[in-house]
């Protein structure tokens, strides 16, 4: 089992950069695939990126070209490197791990909230 927490958010003006952080404790995170999703309220949560534990990126088409996930397994962190940021960004977002390239998160952050607000 794998303990994850992320951190980094906070308030930014449209237009700035941001990076999130993700802290994993437990099983050694090189083991797992990694994803960043994002939620806000009424909405369903949403896809924003993934790493596999070879390294291969994708990305959503909202965030292509703007956003970059990267993993540290020597430091058990997983980042997101936010640039350009708008108001469609803001949201809690939200750490996963899956022991499956294929399969289902199974493992989740708590969430950083990250709000974009002029």
């Amino acid at each position: 089992q794998v303990l994850l927490a992320e951190s980094g958010g906070g308030l930014v003006k449209p237009g700035a950069s941001l990076t999130l952080s993700c802290k994993s404790s437990g099983r050694p995170l090189s083991i797992y695939h990694l994803g960043w999703f994002r939620q806000t309220p009424g909405k369903e949560r949403e896809f924003v990126a993934r790493i596999s534990r070879e390294g291969v990126t994708k990305y959503a088409d909202a965030v292509k070209g703007r956003f970059t996930i990267s993993r540290d397994n020597t430091e058990n962190t997983l980042y997101l490197q936010m640039d350009s940021l708008n108001a469609d960004d803001a949201a809690v977002y939200l750490c996963a791990a899956r022991m499956w390239e294929l399969g289902a998160f199974e493992y989740w952050g708590q969430g950083t909230q990250v709000t974009v607000s002029s």
